[in-house]
């Protein structure tokens, strides 16, 4: 088993080369992101932000970029491109009016509870009395977290089930295909060695993929910093791939040619992967979809992962996550031995 992987270069390559270098690229890109940070012209005098001076205007040019425009129609058509994130003007009875393009709704909400807290900032010292009550943010993680903490449990997940999906499928639509399971039946070796290399083997490639995601995301350049029980990533890492070839074998006893197969693994692998949490959060999806995403085990693993991982997590937060993945990995093999065949049909 371990032999056949090892000259597989396609498999070696799918499986430990093209995840990771999702992991290089996403680290490389997102290195630096911190605060986001937006672009808005003014049009004319606006006190609000013409009166924020010395460090409060250093701390506003950390999240806003104010540049001043000529002409009010030739900046509006820059908001409508997307070359300005807003437009703000001040009109003579003090109104200050904002706009904004709904194309990045993300960006405009920022932008707008940015000029909000300005305005009524303004409000309060017009008024000339103190404020009745101050606001201080603390970050629960530390200040030097990075965007790798979150991204890589994810990446590491998709990586994992398309590592165990695809090898159980594939090799058991293959060795149908060329009469070498009927060889091992005819065999003086039991159903469970066999069974228990080919799962060997997958749970050796997981811990691999598992080893280099860990070191390559902890180098200084990427700087991944592991909590305490970051350890508990072994069992969880373990119980998902025993889930994930669960979903191999059932689409390896459907298949009957290795096209099949791979198509097959396509069409539950990526939608997985994107409705898990594997590349972006669902925290803002529409509430049918994260529905979706409830019955999906890749959610829990990479939920779990970034928990132990980056996030302090404990056996609290493993241990139903581990027992959810094997009572699913039951299930689906025994679904599958019900399909399964020695020989093709």
């Amino acid at each position: 088993m371990i032999v056949t992987f090892l000259r597989d270069r396609a498999a070696l390559f799918f499986v430990i080369i093209f995840p990771l270098m999702f992991l290089l690229i996403f680290g490389a890109l997102f290195k630096s992101v911190s605060t986001p940070h937006a672009k808005v012209g003014q049009v004319g005098a606006v006190k609000v932000l013409d009166s924020v001076q010395g460090k409060a205007r250093e701390d506003l040019a950390q999240v806003l970029t104010v540049s001043r425009e000529p002409d009010e129609a030739d900046a509006l058509g820059k908001v409508r491109k997307g070359d300005l994130d807003a437009l703000i003007e001040q009109g003579a009875d003090g109104t200050v009016v904002l706009h904004f393009s709904a194309a990045d709704q993300v960006r405009s909400g920022t932008v707008q509870g940015i000029v909000n807290s300005l305005v009524q900032q303004a409000n309060q010292e017009a008024t000339g009395k103190p404020p009745a009550y101050t606001l201080k943010a603390v970050q629960v993680e530390d200040e030097s977290i990075k965007p790798i903490q979150f991204f890589t449990p994810g990446l590491l997940g998709w990586a994992l089930a398309t590592g165990a999906v695809f090898s159980a499928a594939l090799t058991l639509v293959s060795w149908r295909r060329k009469r070498i399971l009927r060889r091992l039946r005819l065999a003086p070796v039991s159903a469970g060695a066999i069974v228990a290399s080919r799962v060997g083997v997958s749970m050796l490639t997981s811990l691999l993929q598992t080893t280099i995601f860990v070191v390559v995301a902890t180098l200084p350049y990427f700087g991944l910093k592991l909590t305490g029980n970051w350890w508990l990533v072994i069992p969880l890492v373990i119980c998902g791939t025993i889930a994930f070839m669960s979903i191999g074998l059932l689409v390896g006893a459907v298949a009957k040619t290795e096209e099949a197969a791979n198509g097959m693994a396509q069409i539950i692998v990526l939608p997985m992967s994107f409705l898990s949490g594997s590349f972006f959060s669902l925290d803002d999806a529409p509430k049918w979809l994260r529905t979706i995403s409830d019955v999906m085990p890749l959610r829990y693993l990479v939920s779990s992962v970034q928990s132990v991982l980056t996030r302090g997590g404990g056996l609290g937060d493993a241990l139903p996550t581990m027992g959810g993945l094997l009572l699913f990995a039951a299930v689906v093999t025994a679904i599958a031995w019900r399909f399964f065949s020695w020989d093709e049909a």
